[in-house]
């Protein structure tokens, strides 16, 4: 499994991670599991109250706890959010309850001073509710045009893609991006596998036509797409449109794009919008039992990562091991 790599990798520099939804069991489990293997130091988030019952309900003696309250640098904190937010609107009052009871922007305020190094969450919160808040205060890195999100997925007894392992992307953040959107995508989820997985990516562009076995509008954009990103990284294997049939199946690529060098043989699978990959995902879990984790967010200047609800402890270490790795690639 790619993932214990990953965890490997993660344990020789070990980083900062907050896991700021301290009310989940599966997140206190989580936690604790992490804390015993050395993957990764642990932040939790919370008030005395959460923070005494956390304690009483799983072994989190090596985890480090904070209560906003009390944190001696609070006032840095709602000062500089303040500052970051007074000419969208907002109040200094408002700054000071948000990063006072909303442990999200409060976790994106540690990272941002250096506190942490990355975060996760979204087990009990939603997409919008773990991106918007890191957006607003830790911002995009300055070599990315747009934050997107991908699932890594490792699939059982699999020889396409990488050994069964993908990146399938944008599966979990922008609804329907335009041709550009989606050049920027495929570029940043090629540098994500070849940081994740230590192989070289090789990109199919997605979609239900491979090189003009249909004529639609959709098609046009994934074919733009393709042409745009390989202006932006003429060394980058990638491929499109395609089928995902073509894409990761040698003997129909034979038959579909025979002079191809991606296709049949592609590990970075760009969807055309947001349905199209996070349904692929889903279905790939649950139909063919991978293991599917994410969404992982790239884009962000410092690792913020979401978790899906109905996410299990396994997939929350996966994601905070993952998050590890990505803080140790920060400059």
């Amino acid at each position: 499994m790619i993932i214990n790599s990953i965890i490997e990798k993660a344990k020789a520099n070990k980083k900062k991670i907050i896991l700021p939804e301290i009310t989940d069991s599966r997140i206190l489990e989580a936690a604790s599991i992490i804390s015993k293997e050395k993957i990764a130091d642990i932040i939790l988030i919370g008030n005395e109250k959460q923070i005494d019952k956390a304690k009483n309900s799983f072994d989190l003696d090596n985890v480090n706890f904070i209560n906003p309250n009390t944190f001696p640098f609070l006032d840095k904190l709602i000062n500089s959010f303040y500052e970051l937010r007074k000419d969208k609107g907002m109040s200094f009052d408002e700054a000071k309850d948000l990063i006072t009871n909303d442990y999200m922007y409060f976790a994106c305020m540690l990272v941002k001073f250096g506190i942490a190094d990355g975060i996760v969450s979204g087990a009990c919160h939603s997409s919008a509710d773990t991106v918007r808040p890191a957006l607003q205060t830790i911002k995009t890195s300055p070599d990315t045009k747009l934050v997107s999100a991908f699932f890594l997925i490792d699939v059982p007894d699999c020889s396409y893609g990488e050994d069964g392992i993908f990146i399938f992307a944008d599966s979990g953040l922008n609804q329907n991006p335009d041709q550009e959107e989606l050049a920027h995508i495929a570029i940043s989820s090629a540098k994500s596998f070849k940081l994740l997985v230590d192989k070289e990516p090789k990109v199919a562009m997605i979609s239900h036509s491979t090189k003009g076995s249909a004529k639609h509008k959709d098609v046009n954009k994934v074919i733009t797409a393709t042409t745009l990103a390989k202006k932006i990284d003429p060394k980058l294997k990638l491929d499109g449109e395609l089928q995902v049939d073509a894409a990761i199946v040698p003997e129909v690529a034979k038959i579909k794009c025979p002079d191809s060098t991606v296709a049949g043989h592609a590990n970075v699978l760009i969807f055309p919008d947001l349905d199209s990959g996070n349904s692929g995902y889903k279905l790939v879990e649950r139909l063919a039992g991978a293991k599917a984790y994410g969404p992982i967010s790239q884009g962000i200047k410092y690792p913020v990562n979401d978790l899906s609800r109905g996410c299990s402890v396994d997939d929350i270490i996966g994601v905070i091991a993952i998050t590890a790795l990505q803080a140790q690639n920060k400059k």
